[in-house]
């Protein structure tokens, strides 16, 4: 089984415009594999400019606004690289490609780690924001998806929410919610 986390990936195209998205990367040895499906901005801008942010961060904002079409979030340069950081990641790594497996699907860019930085302290977990983060996979992957499961999921997931969520969890689980019943009533 794969380790895979959770993040942030900011690219940019030819022309330096940026662009974010969650993602889920896979460890590879030292370094990471960004490898999402056909088709994908990431990918295309991958292909133009070989170099990539793992942004860590616990701002459930980020996530569920990126799968919700709320995508303006502040970003911030690095310096010597052409790719910005979100400006609110507690730590990110600087990603190279260096090599990629092209099924046609879902091609897998191999990235080596060629620098890592610390912005802010990690403050602990919190149950709520790992069941935004849950939604927003499931958000992801609705149309894959039967009904039945997606509410089961729904349901032990608002517990979380229920119990400890802070404003900001809140607001970001209304978001993918949104969303669900926005894909619900195309049904």
């Amino acid at each position: 089984m794969s380790y895979i986390r959770e993040v942030i990936v900011t690219t940019v195209d030819a022309a330096g415009a940026p662009h974010i998205a969650p993602l889920g990367i896979i460890a590879e040895g030292d370094g990471w594999v960004i490898a999402p499906f056909r088709p994908s901005r990431t990918l295309d801008n991958l292909a133009a400019v070989p170099f990539a942010i793992a942004n860590y961060t616990d701002d459930m904002l980020v996530f569920a606004g990126c799968l919700t079409g709320r995508k303006d979030w502040p970003l911030v340069p690095v310096t010597d690289w052409p790719v910005p950081r979100l400006q609110s990641a507690l730590s990110h790594s600087l990603l190279q490609v260096v090599s990629v497996d092209d099924d046609g699907v879902r091609p897998r860019y191999f990235c080596k780690v060629v620098g890592e930085a610390m912005h802010a302290p990690f403050t602990g977990l919190n149950r709520a924001k790992a069941a935004v983060l849950e939604l927003a996979i499931l958000v992801s992957r609705l149309h894959m998806l039967p009904k039945d499961k997606i509410d089961r999921e729904i349901d032990y997931l608002k517990i979380a929410i229920d119990k400890t969520s802070g404003p900001d969890e809140q607001m970001a689980w209304n978001w993918l919610m949104e969303r669900v019943e926005q894909h619900r009533a195309a049904d």
